[in-house]
């Protein structure tokens, strides 16, 4: 057949999937609404396991093998001619950060399903499994405090777990650790604590995310769809505390005090100000204080402060440049401390190097994006996604970004239809080539 003829097929099949994909969406976000506003889905929580559970459920309808490992991830395969060859995977998260948007996350988990439908629905019989992946934890940071290096879902897969990690993750609202956590849900920690892990760099030829884009580039560039170049590397200090003395805020001499919050700030400014400084040069560096705050039960309004706990969210796609900032922020935290007389604890940091997307798979997108006549510039990615995991196990990956016009992380998240179309056309066009 004419690839103009298998292109035809290949639209008029996604577009019979389209409205599966607007229903799920929509359930998915009528049952997770927040009452504050927004949706809220906890990562091995009830928000999350809705997500699952409807993915569980039209990939059964369609006839997909369907199947969970142990740390709860599922996987939807329309099995290959030879099962034992390397699969491919495309999926993404149904977890969110509290009161976020419905996208995050949930878009790529559904696209992947509806693309691996549609195979199945043009009868394709690929060489190798094809697996639509939902992914646990990927919003883990908004859920989990302690020691844990993110996305725990996706690392728990492919090995990257640390066995320290399920004891020193610790859920923010049920306190319970992520060893807990994953056994409450009903699943099995004792499992991926002991391994092997599921997926490996010998098991998994490629992996491709499809994702919304977080940030205002494809509004402004008018364009439905982007291919994401490389992904930005972070550090970030989780639990940082800065520890001074309680006083009097009226009778002690400021020149006397150990005031934790001036401190906090001063730290905050000058990390601002180097920032600023490599932007200037050039670079590309972002970072936020997501957390900052005293201790409700002991602060008030005459007193000087005497704890803080706050985190630090650095973030660049240069590890030359990204790396260094991980002890320029101990430097900076020691001489505030000796000079203003208080300690700043910030904790192990958590650091995660930049990622490249494969080239080889990206000029396949690029090919079949201009056979759908759509236009989808490459672009770097500022957020942390699970792709970057399957990068670290060595497992080559890329990413499908998708219009949004509200941004990300809060409830104005939106996307159009015929954008998330015309992105399940480009991964559906992708997985045929690879299938």
């Amino acid at each position: 057949m004419r690839s103009v003829d298998n292109l035809a097929r290949t639209i008029a099949a996604v577009d019979a999937r389209l409205p599966l994909a607007a229903r799920l969406l929509e359930e998915l976000r009528a049952r997770s609404l927040d009452e504050g506003g927004g949706v809220t889905r906890p990562s091995y929580g009830a928000g999350e396991q809705i997500g699952h559970d409807l993915m569980r459920a039209a990939a059964t309808e369609a006839e997909l093998a369907v199947t969970t490992d142990a740390a709860g991830n599922l996987y939807a395969t329309l099995p290959g001619m030879d099962r034992a060859t390397p699969r491919w995977i495309s999926g993404s998260h149904f977890d969110s950060v509290p009161r976020g948007g419905n996208f995050d996350g949930a878009a790529g988990a559904v696209a992947a399903l509806i693309a691996i439908m549609t195979l199945r629905d043009l009868g394709i019989r690929p060489r190798q499994d094809m697996v639509a992946m939902a992914i646990r934890a990927e919003e883990c940071s908004s859920w989990f405090s302690g020691q844990h290096g993110g996305h725990l879902g996706s690392r728990a897969a492919l090995g990257l777990l640390k066995p320290s990690e399920l004891d020193t993750a610790i859920h923010l609202g049920t306190k319970r650790t992520l060893a807990q956590s994953i056994d409450d849900a009903g699943f099995d920690s004792v499992a991926v604590r002991r391994g092997p892990p599921l997926l490996s760099a010998g098991n998994v030829r490629g992996f491709i995310e499809l994702h919304i884009e977080q940030g205002p580039v494809l509004v402004r560039e008018e364009v439905s769809v982007a291919i994401v170049t490389s992904i930005r590397g972070t550090v970030r200090a989780r639990d940082a505390r800065c520890i001074g003395a309680y006083s009097h805020s009226g009778a002690v001499p400021q020149a006397l005090r150990q005031d934790a919050v001036l401190a906090t700030a001063e730290l905050i400014h000058r990390v601002e100000q180097y920032c600023d400084q490599l932007r200037a040069a050039g670079d590309d560096v972002v970072f936020a204080i997501g957390r900052l705050h005293t201790d409700a039960a002991v602060d008030s309004l005459s007193k000087v402060p005497g704890d803080v706990r706050f985190t630090i969210d650095l973030r660049c796609q240069d590890a030359n440049v990204l790396l260094p900032l991980n002890s320029l922020l101990q430097d900076y935290a020691d001489e505030i401390g000796a000079r203003r007389n208080v300690r700043f604890d910030l904790g192990k940091r958590a650091v995660a190097e930049p990622t490249a997307m494969d080239q080889a798979f990206r000029a396949v997108l690029q090919q079949q994006a201009g056979l759908l006549g759509l236009a989808a510039p490459e672009m770097p990615c500022g957020a942390g996604h699970d792709a970057a995991e399957f990068v670290r196990a060595n497992i080559p990956s890329c990413m499908i970004f998708v219009r949004n016009t509200g941004e990300s992380h809060n409830p104005d998240e939106y996307m159009e239809l015929a954008d998330f179309r015309d992105g399940i056309l480009l991964l559906a066009c992708f997985l045929l080539k690879m299938a």
